[in-house]
């Protein structure tokens, strides 16, 4: 199951997967009509696929989406936590604090994840080895003044992946992947990526496949790879 995964970097972890040969959950949450279409690709590859619609700031949605996978694939080996909020016209600094932002953040960024990973915990487990990979973000170790609200519900989710790992060993193992810049925002103007770009030491971008090439690294060779979160940042954490 990889949640988000209609558009931009879950759809890439997605179709990744699908490639390693992995049945894949496409849970979205607006984006209907891209979800069908990556299920269809994923189908085509000889996989099952199936898609979920959720919205992950809502509580009575968690169980749901694991109950579901279970009914209709009978199984669940990996959990991706790759949904997240983040508001490019609304930002979350100290100044402009707003109650329902921040809980909005924290219900999406982090409470949805350790929900999904508590209900999917047993199925986890029942065939020996499972894995989990939360998608974080290197602004939890640099936080940003403008987006405040963000970067502490994904500081609070690198240690939901720590205390995981402690808590869900042996049998599952948990990580965090941590892009800097996967994929711009539609909104962002070229002369802010060009800032942006300019503070990484490998002088580019990152992209989607390059994410999705990690998470799959660590589901078919991590076994023995437990509570790490691995900047993929072009060296951006570095600075």
């Amino acid at each position: 199951m990889i949640t988000g995964a209609a558009r931009r970097v879950g759809c890439a972890i997605a179709l990744e997967l699908a490639r390693a040969g992995c049945d894949i959950v496409v849970h979205y949450r607006h984006s209907s009509e891209q979800a069908d279409q990556i299920c269809e690709q994923i189908k085509n590859m000889g996989r099952r696929c199936i898609t979920l619609q959720a919205e992950l700031s809502d509580s009575s949605t968690w169980e749901s989406l694991i109950s579901e996978t279970m009914q209709q694939l009978g199984r669940l080996d990996i959990l991706v936590n790759n949904a997240s909020t983040f508001l490019t016209n609304s930002p979350g600094t100290i100044q402009s604090f707003d109650v329902q932002q921040w809980e909005q953040m924290y219900r999406v960024n982090l409470l949805s994840a350790a929900a999904l990973a508590h209900y999917a915990e047993p199925f986890l487990k029942a065939n020996g080895i499972g894995k989990i990979i939360n998608l974080c973000d290197i602004g939890s170790k640099r936080p940003w003044p403008k987006h405040l609200s963000y970067c502490v519900s994904k500081g609070a989710l690198d240690t939901l992946t720590l205390g995981l790992a402690k808590a869900m060993a042996p049998i599952v193992q948990v990580n965090g992947v941590a892009p800097g810049i996967a994929e711009f925002p539609v909104e962002f103007s070229m002369e802010t990526r060009s800032k942006l770009i300019d503070k990484v030491p490998l002088a580019r971008a990152g992209t989607p496949d390059e994410v999705a090439k990690l998470v799959r690294y660590l589901i078919e060779h991590g076994d023995y790879i437990t509570g790490q979160i691995i900047p993929i940042d072009g060296g951006r954490s570095l600075h």
